[in-house]
């Protein structure tokens, strides 16, 4: 009897101690105790076969974050083949070319250099920086857009010995340097005077017309200049040290139907329901022990009586 409740009550301990142990380790970290680097870029290859990681760490980064678990992403399996540490260059530099632009309200050279100096300080939006030249065979002027304006014309024409003052004698309309013009005023003078039974009678006149209308032009608002500088950038290394992992990515063949929700909260409880399962044997086990014990002890009393 003492080796059945023994035998039972290990049952029961080795189930209290390997359960906790076994939901625990999918969430083991790949390296304990140390802090975990993020990668400052990720490259993936076209086929998704590589993908690499890239670390910049400072002194004070311990290597030992870097993940170097197994992994899945788009469809693929990753797994590390190799982690290589590159020294970065204590000093970078390159060609590089600024393009750019800048208003004008004219379009003369002289106007158009005085807003772009000879040299100019860059810096790249990766953190390189130097002085750069303006190259003169790049500037272009551009019209940057167009407005209109419309102004009135008046011109005057005289028509002189008229027989009378008579506005049919008068074109209604005339053309000004190609704008056509309409008659809008007219005044009137003597030409000559004729004596008739001692009176001074006018029969000649000279008609002096007005004729208005409006013009419209366009003109350019302002222009565009554009330009390239040219010249070297660089840095200097900020003490980094940079870390490839890198991974070799296997397409994930379908082997089974996809998880649904149902199943996969199925299968989370099978870690909590199966310890209880083995939790409740053990102790109808004990309970079994217990009441045997008590049937024999009620049998002997019995006996002694």
């Amino acid at each position: 009897m003492k080796r059945m409740l023994s035998l039972c009550a290990a049952a029961l301990c080795l189930t209290l101690t390997l359960t906790p142990t076994a939901l625990a380790a999918d969430f083991e970290p790949a390296v304990p105790n140390a802090k975990v680097c993020y990668p400052t870029a990720i490259v993936r290859g076209d086929d998704g076969t590589e993908l690499k990681k890239i670390y910049d760490l400072s002194p004070e980064d311990d290597p030992a974050g870097i993940p170097r678990s197994d992994f899945r992403q788009d469809g693929f399996h990753y797994t590390l083949t190799d982690l290589l540490k590159q020294e970065l260059p204590e000093n970078e530099s390159r060609q590089h070319t600024e393009h750019i632009s800048v208003e004008s309200a004219k379009k003369d050279m002289e106007s158009v250099l005085a807003l772009l100096p000879q040299e100019r300080e860059f810096i790249t939006d990766d953190g390189l920086m130097g002085t750069l030249t303006l190259r003169l065979d790049t500037v272009q002027v551009e019209p940057s857009g167009y407005g209109s304006s419309t102004k009135e014309i008046t011109t005057k024409r005289s028509y002189p010995n008229l027989a009378e003052q008579d506005t049919q004698y008068l074109p209604k309309t005339i053309t000004e340097n190609g704008k056509t013009l309409t008659l809008t005023d007219i005044q009137w003078q003597t030409d000559n005077t004729a004596n008739l039974d001692g009176y001074a009678v006018a029969d000649r006149y000279t008609a002096v017309a007005t004729y208005s209308g409006s013009a419209t032009s366009s003109y350019v608002k302002g222009y565009t200049v554009t330009a390239d500088y040219a010249g070297t950038v660089s840095r200097i290394a900020l003490n980094r040290v940079r870390y490839v992992a890198i991974f070799e990515g296997t397409p994930i063949q379908p082997t089974e139907p996809a998880e649904t929700p149902a199943t996969a909260s199925a299968f989370r409880w099978s870690y909590v329901l199966i310890p209880i399962g083995v939790v409740a044997a053990a102790g109808a086990c004990v309970g079994g022990a217990l009441l045997v014990k008590h049937r024999k002890e009620n049998a002997d009393e019995e006996d002694t009586e």
